[in-house]
């Protein structure tokens, strides 16, 4: 029993061209139903319409809302892209902010003397503070 004898090279090479074929379809499917939610310039009973046709009639659905909307999609992809950058941006900008201790060394310092200078804090609390910055 020899199975490689029965299954020719251009059988499995037409096998494994439909499996391709078939989840790039699904990965197309899926992105049209994510921008499908993702697009704010619809309002509700529109995202119903498409989302219907793309579930109930889905080559013909997914094909008409390239064709209709396929030019935006690439937009609201690099904004949704973009607004993730930014909020990963604004994370490390404060947390490296705030693991700094609020700043660098010299900056601390002249909060602490302002401080001092007001008459917040007494000279020995200043002394204090400032030997628990500088080490």
């Amino acid at each position: 029993m020899n199975l490689a004898y029965d299954y020719p090279v251009l059988g499995a090479f037409w096998t494994v061209m439909w499996i391709f074929l078939w989840i790039m379809w699904l990965v197309l499917l899926f992105r049209v139903i994510g921008d499908i939610f993702r697009d704010d310039t619809l309002g509700g009973g529109a995202k119903t319409g498409w989302l219907i046709f793309v579930v109930v009639l889905p080559f013909l659905g997914v094909f008409i809302y390239v064709l209709a909307r396929g030019k935006d999609m690439g937009r609201r992809e690099t904004r949704h892209a973009q607004a993730k950058q930014r909020a990963v941006d604004d994370y490390i900008r404060t947390t490296v902010g705030q693991g700094a201790g609020g700043g660098s060394e010299t900056d601390q310092l002249a909060k602490l003397s302002d401080i001092r200078t007001r008459g917040d804090i007494t000279d020995e609390e200043y002394q204090r503070a400032k030997e628990k910055i500088l080490h």
